[in-house]
């Protein structure tokens, strides 16, 4: 028994949808999940599985053709099954007809050559033998365009009059209306714009093991820790004079002090003040920790790794500047390598972003830490000091606070004196 192929509805908004391509011929075999059409809704273009098996006998609809959802499109059936007249035809027509008025009555379309439209489809009406189709391109009335290519046009405010369609027969796609380029010429865009075609590699890229490690340890962070966040503006332009001179007395020593460094040393002071953020969440009590381990985040290759300068507190700024320069060396296989414990004894993170031109972003805590803090580009920005402009070196730093260690007033207090230490930063050589 011969199946009918409808315009299948995929989506609740979905009213229409458009033929870009029959993926079968009539006659071919077709089995049940085959892919029968690829079908263009306002969305996206999909692929139409077949819901029956048996033979294409028939193809109603062309490709190029927009189709109400539910309409016939096509049938399925065995080779001897009788195909069944087109019942829609007359309907298609009164269909179009309205279509004619509706466009006639935005574009002026005179009477004269409504009326000739008119009877020149009831005259189409009173044989059924005769293939009926009304195409209307954009220099008559009805003009030719995707649904997508429709919303398109509708929001970007162009007439789809003026753009010419490079589809099937004249047919408006999306990319004509994002390729539209106003102006008096009647030239296509897709002619001026030079299309390219490119294609990126679509082949599965396998995990090594501490890739597949970060994403382990990121699902339970995100997943058990609830984080809050906590941002600062820090105006850094005082600390950038200090390093300046810092690195000038120790240009001969071989020794230099990074805008990081000066970061670390402000992490480590803050954690003396505010011990809490040095500790961890277990069930019923928070583990405290007698010494800052303090976590870097370093890219590799491979993948990221979090090393701790171990008992930080316990540094000053030139120590912590050289203990982080070699931490960064072993981490990326220079010298010994890190040891099992700078690995994993972290009690509190940074990472840092700013030399890749980052203005800011939010970073996810190490568990079991309860914190980490994420750096952004140290930036010329003016800013109005005493009622005058000047330009001042901004950064902003963002905490990732575990929620169940403290609240969101206890975070802001620890970056506020954060922020303070860097710019009074002379307070970081005490």
């Amino acid at each position: 028994m011969v199946k009918e192929i409808t315009m299948p509805s995929m989506g609740a908004d979905m009213t229409e949808g458009t033929i870009v391509k029959w993926l079968k011929n009539e006659g071919d075999k077709i089995s049940k999940g085959d892919k029968l059409a690829e079908i263009e809704t306002d969305k996206t273009v999909v692929e139409m599985e077949a819901y029956n098996e048996g033979f294409l006998r028939k193809i109603t609809s062309s490709e190029g053709s927009s189709v109400k959802v539910g309409n016939i499109i096509g049938y399925i059936g065995d080779m001897d099954d009788d195909i069944p007249e087109t019942p829609t035809q007359n309907q298609s027509i009164e269909t179009k007809v309205e279509e004619i008025k509706e466009v006639s009555e935005k574009n002026n379309i005179s009477e004269e050559v409504l009326e000739t439209i008119k009877t020149n489809t009831d005259n189409l009406s009173t044989n059924k033998s005769n293939q009926v189709d009304i195409s209307i391109n954009a220099d008559s009335i009805r003009i030719k365009a995707s649904p997508m290519a429709k919303r398109l046009a509708k929001e970007k405010n162009i007439e789809l009059s003026n753009v010419i369609g490079t589809g099937p027969g004249g047919r408006i796609s999306k990319d004509d209306v994002n390729n539209y380029i106003p102006g008096p010429t009647l030239v296509s865009s897709s002619d001026i714009v030079s299309s390219k075609n490119i294609s990126l590699d679509d082949s599965n890229i396998p995990l090594n093991t501490m890739r597949q490690a970060i994403a382990r340890v990121t699902v339970k962070s995100k997943t058990d820790i609830p984080h809050f966040q906590v941002i600062v503006e820090v105006d850094m332009t005082e600390a950038m004079k200090m390093r300046e001179d810092i690195n000038e007395d120790l240009e001969n020593n071989g020794i230099k002090v990074s805008v990081n460094d000066l970061i670390l040393k402000s992490t480590v002071n803050s954690l003396i003040k505010y011990p809490k953020w040095n500790s961890s969440f277990d069930g019923d009590k928070l583990i405290s920790h007698s010494g800052v381990n303090l976590g870097i985040a370093i890219a590799l290759e491979q993948g990221l790794i979090v090393p701790a300068i171990l008992n930080a507190q316990n540094l000053d700024l030139i120590s912590l500047a050289v203990k982080s320069k070699d931490l960064g060396n072993r981490a990326k296989g220079n010298g010994n390598p890190l040891s099992n414990e700078e690995l994993t004894t972290g009690t509190f993170s940074t990472s840092n972003l700013g030399m890749f031109g980052t203005h800011s972003f939010t970073a996810i805590i190490v568990p079991p830490q309860s914190g980490i803090i994420a750096l952004g580009v140290v930036k010329k920005e003016p800013k109005i000091i005493n009622n005058e402009i000047q330009i001042r070196q901004i950064m902003f730093a963002t905490m990732s606070a575990d929620h169940r260690v403290g609240d969101g007033a206890e975070g802001a207090i620890f970056m506020n004196e954060f922020k303070q230490l860097l710019e009074k930063p002379s307070r970081l050589l005490l």
